[in-house]
């Protein structure tokens, strides 16, 4: 995330058309995703685990 940011921010300051902003929007997405689809991934895993116990 900070590397990212600051790439971003350096971007922006040299002038904002210099970043790219669809990339930016789709690693905007990629972090509001990562954890709620990890943790609905981990629930269907386990249920799918349990049904073999």
């Amino acid at each position: 995330h900070t590397i990212t940011g600051a790439i971003v921010g350096v971007g922006a300051v040299k002038r904002l058309s210099a970043v790219r902003w669809g990339v930016t929007v789709n690693l905007v997405w990629a972090w509001i995703l990562t954890i709620p689809v990890s943790g609905v991934l981990a629930a269907l895993f386990y249920l799918f685990i349990s049904l073999f116990r």
